[in-house]
């Protein structure tokens, strides 16, 4: 992946978007997105209603919390600066594990989620941006409904058109492909692992627990989508709003401290635009950036290689003031 999709300097037209640069998503898609986007707050709710009662447990922190990293990674290592932006390289086996943690995110295969991440690159903050906050109306209101398309209301709208054109190298790529095409087996995984984890450590190891099997499956599986979800969607939502701009990017994006942390790194979103290929976002020492030190991790296992970081020569140029 090549520096060339980098954010285009095209004219910022504000108010309305136009659709005409979008695929219409079929009745059964927009169901599919609905429910997605839906059926976790659900479960929320449920979890909530029944840790009241019984507690919030170890197993159930440990399933929530431990799915969260490991989906991220998956999304922050794999799908972003692996796939999209080919930020380092590695092996055929990695490559593969890296797809599936992806796809238990319920994001859409690898391919697609790197040619709409592309794009977005390529029309940062720009009227045939996918999910910009920007250009939906001034005062309140406008930032209102912005923050919401960025956020989730632009998997309702549509795909942007001809995406093949932002993925040829990964569509070549024959175990990205089998990965890609199996997707939908990798996110079933992000349940059923979970709830059997569930039912087997609230059982003690030695015992089978069916209701640890379906706390398993709420706590491991479907709140901790809602997790990866809406820190995913904010990077995308709350980064092109608040935050500071210490390179130039040519577009909104921003540095946000508190989804720098959670997002793993991925919230250091204003030095990631202006180092789209960049491995490491946290560029200075005081930003965190959990995904960079797993790559790191997997260079010294013999696992990573050819690692892009920018120099201080290349920073110091594009740095503002």
């Amino acid at each position: 992946m090549s520096e060339a999709f980098q954010p285009s300097t095209d004219g910022h037209p504000s108010h309305e978007r136009s659709t005409d640069h979008l695929d219409d998503l079929t009745i059964r898609e927009k169901i599919a997105a609905l429910i997605v986007i839906i059926l976790p707050f659900a479960a929320l709710a449920v979890g909530i209603y029944l840790a009241w009662g019984r507690g919030f447990t170890w197993v159930d922190a440990g399933l929530l919390v431990g799915g969260y990293v490991l989906t991220a990674l998956g999304v922050t290592v794999g799908y972003h600066r692996y796939f999209t932006h080919s930020s380092f390289k590695t092996n055929a086996v990695v490559k593969a594990g890296l797809a599936i943690l992806g796809s238990t995110a319920v994001e859409g295969p690898p391919t697609k989620w790197a040619a709409i991440h592309r794009c977005h690159h390529q029309h940062s903050d720009d009227d045939h941006d996918p999910h910009s906050p920007h250009h939906h109306g001034g005062g309140v209101l406008g930032i209102i409904r912005g923050f919401f398309h960025a956020h989730m209301g632009w998997i309702l709208r549509g795909d942007p058109k001809n995406l093949d054109r932002y993925n040829p190298d990964l569509r070549s790529d024959k175990v990205t492909m089998v990965m890609s095409k199996l997707w939908t087996v990798w996110a079933l995984l992000g349940f059923v692992i979970p709830a059997l984890l569930g039912g087997w450590l609230a059982g003690g190891l030695t015992t089978w627990s069916w209701t640890g099997f379906g706390l398993g499956f709420l706590w491991g599986g479907l709140v901790r989508l809602l997790v990866v979800h809406h820190v995913t969607w904010s990077i995308n939502s709350v980064c092109h709003i608040w935050g500071s701009r210490p390179f130039k990017s040519n577009d909104e994006s921003r540095n946000n401290v508190l989804f720098g942390i959670i997002g793993l790194g991925e919230g250091w979103h204003n030095n990631h635009h202006a180092f789209p290929t960049s491995a490491r976002h946290g560029l200075r020492w005081w930003q965190i950036d959990l995904s960079y030190y797993v790559i790191v991790g997997m260079k010294y296992l013999g696992l990573a290689y050819d690692i892009k970081v920018p120099s201080p020569s290349r920073q110091a140029m594009k740095r503002v003031g």
